[in-house]
């Protein structure tokens, strides 16, 4: 059973889009994934000297009059990304890697798609909007940086993942991210360095 979290700010007259944020828990469907990402977690706790949390990864779903738009970086898949609405990639790990399709990532801007898990979210956030900052979301998707994968080419102190893209894309359009970060005692690597490079 599901122990998410709905908090839904009340629309006013003005306001008549949404952007919604998912935390779903690392892994969530995926053992392969699940078990790196608490490999990884370990080593980061003992090397910091902390106590080990659950590590989570974010997706946004904006909804407008014309439709509802799932926003996630994903590993690439095998059909045509114009499908699923893929408007930027890049590597994973390393460029020479990248230059095989196991090894890059795709970020999506998917009008009517899904996020497999996201009924294993255990947070989910709604902010009411204005049509054109919705539409400002939705347009910023395409101009994400693309950096490696898990790596830090942007110096902002931790590696660019999944959590990076979200975090870049809430900051840039000017949502408050100050009560949006991943469940208590949850951490969401990668959320910082997007907060810091929109910034």
């Amino acid at each position: 059973m599901s122990n998410s979290v709905n908090r839904t700010p009340m629309r006013t007259d003005e306001e008549n889009a949404s952007v919604e944020l998912l935390w779903i828990p690392l892994g969530a469907g995926q053992r392969l994934v699940r078990f790196s990402g608490a490999a990884y977690e370990a080593v980061a706790a003992f090397l910091q000297r902390r106590q080990a949390c659950a590590l989570y990864h974010s997706a946004l779903i904006v909804t407008v009059p014309d439709g509802r738009y799932v926003i996630e970086m994903t590993p690439v898949d095998s059909e045509p990304g114009e499908r699923r609405g893929v408007v930027a990639g890049g590597a994973v790990a390393s460029r020479l890697l990248g230059r095989l399709r196991l090894f890059r990532y795709e970020i999506r801007r998917w009008r009517g798609g899904i996020i497999p898990d996201a009924h294993r979210a255990t947070t989910r956030t709604t902010v009411a909007l204005k049509l054109a900052d919705a539409q400002n979301l939705l347009d910023l998707v395409a101009t994400v940086p693309t950096p490696v994968w898990g790596r830090d080419e942007l110096h902002a102190g931790e590696m660019w993942n999944s959590n990076s893209v979200t975090a870049w894309i809430l900051r840039r359009g000017g949502i408050d991210t100050t009560q949006l970060g991943p469940p208590d005692s949850g951490r969401a690597p990668g959320w910082l360095a997007g907060l810091l490079v929109a910034g």
